[in-house]
């Protein structure tokens, strides 16, 4: 192997930088996430549905900002900026948890922190795309997946230790939360190095017609499928609901997305090298299989230990899967369109990822846990027929 084949094998510096912003980030938001369904419920006295609502629009508001921060660093040519502002604005609604009265706080801190990681979140997977070589991209986002979920189940464990510590106090643990945030704004801010792009062209609006036209049929297959599929994957605040169901205590929930998020961590990276090697589609049609079998395993079992089991698998079928989606996004679009690219994948993926929770939500209150999660493994069905019917596109990576 030559010395420059070696080197383009090698992941960036600042793909690893990268990772351990995002990975900040989640140590932050998760410690509030793991414990916030349940705060909700018990402590401010809001109903299934209404917790299916707000996780439903808060995860819908961040793919509505990511098409227009992605268009816009399309245009600006710069992306780094964007990612500090939307990471900065994560950051400052993280005291608003604890010191909120109501669900009306609640519901607005959430749906502003997820402005935030829209603002920064088509413009970040634009910039890996930007600093890895296409040869290396699935183990670009493999990497910054996994990085980013280790932080998802170190902040579970900080919270599951500090509510131990202080006797279930909330808003303690909450404000817990704001250090590591503000950590991964200052590391953005003197980690990243931008790579510069000349000018070569006039400016154009990403967003309008002929822009879009650019992006090929491909591109919105790819759309397509992760909509269907994100339908079949509705939001993991129902994993904490069924193991509080289940009879485990509050101050242990949050080793649910302990174990989901540890299963997700060491899958991500490996799937992500794969995905270099093998085809999407077949990669796909094997983590929806994953994640029908974790929807029946949470369906039959009452007890707690059957939700840990389910998380688990569960965790698996998001380490194989979503650094894979935006691998397929980031090859299927093109160069100059990609912040733009990854802004209507997100948003199209959010308005399903919405229904898929109000849905959830409905079929929780109703008929109970069971069919919630049959549903979802209906819906892993539906999307795997619908992959199998549908020819493969030819795609090149740019």
């Amino acid at each position: 192997m030559t010395t420059s084949t070696l080197a383009k094998r090698q992941l960036p510096t600042g793909i690893w930088i990268l990772g351990f912003v995002s990975l900040l980030m989640d140590i932050s938001s998760e410690i509030i996430h793991s414990l916030l369904p349940i705060y909700l419920v018990s402590v401010l006295g809001a109903s299934a549905l209404m917790v299916g609502l707000i996780e439903g629009a808060a995860e819908a508001t961040a793919p509505i900002a990511k098409v227009f921060s992605g268009a816009l660093s399309d245009y600006l040519g710069k992306r780094k900026g964007l990612a500090v502002l939307g990471y900065g604005l994560g950051a400052l609604t993280k005291p608003v948890f604890a010191l909120a009265p109501g669900l009306g706080w609640i519901l607005a801190a959430r749906l502003t922190d997820r402005v935030g990681k829209g603002i920064r979140g088509a413009p970040r997977d634009a910039l890996v795309a930007d600093l890895a070589p296409p040869e290396i991209r699935g183990a670009a986002y493999g990497l910054r997946q996994s990085l980013d979920t280790v932080g998802a189940f170190l902040g579970p464990l900080l919270a599951i230790g500090l509510m131990l510590l202080w006797q279930n106090d909330y808003q303690a643990v909450f404000w817990v939360a704001v250090i590591p945030a503000a950590l991964a704004v200052l590391l953005l801010v003197v980690g990243i190095r931008e790579p510069e792009k000349p000018i070569t062209e006039r400016r154009t609006n990403p967003i309008s017609r002929a822009s879009l036209k650019q992006l090929s049929r491909a591109y919105w297959a790819v759309v397509a499928i992760g909509a269907v599929f994100t339908l079949a994957r509705f939001s993991e605040a129902f994993l904490l609901l069924r193991a509080e169901d289940g009879g485990l205590d509050v101050a242990w929930l949050p080793v649910i997305l302990v174990v989901m998020n540890i299963a997700y961590s060491l899958s991500a990276y490996p799937f992500g090298k794969l995905s270099d090697r093998m085809d999407h589609r077949q990669l796909l049609i094997m983590g929806l299989v994953v994640l029908f079998v974790a929807d029946l395993v949470l369906a039959l079992g009452n007890h707690w230990l059957w939700t840990l089991v389910g998380s688990v698998i569960w965790g698996l079928h998001m380490g194989m899967t979503q650094g894979l989606l935006a691998t397929m996004v980031a090859h299927t679009a093109p160069k100059a369109l990609r912040g733009t690219a990854f802004g209507f994948f997100n948003l199209v993926g959010g308005v399903a990822l919405f229904l898929a929770s109000a849905v959830a939500g409905l079929l929780w209150t109703w008929a109970g846990p069971a069919l919630t999660f049959y549903a979802g493994a209906a819906f892993c069905l539906l999307t795997i027929g619908l992959m199998m019917c549908q020819g493969k596109p030819a795609v090149e990576p740019t």
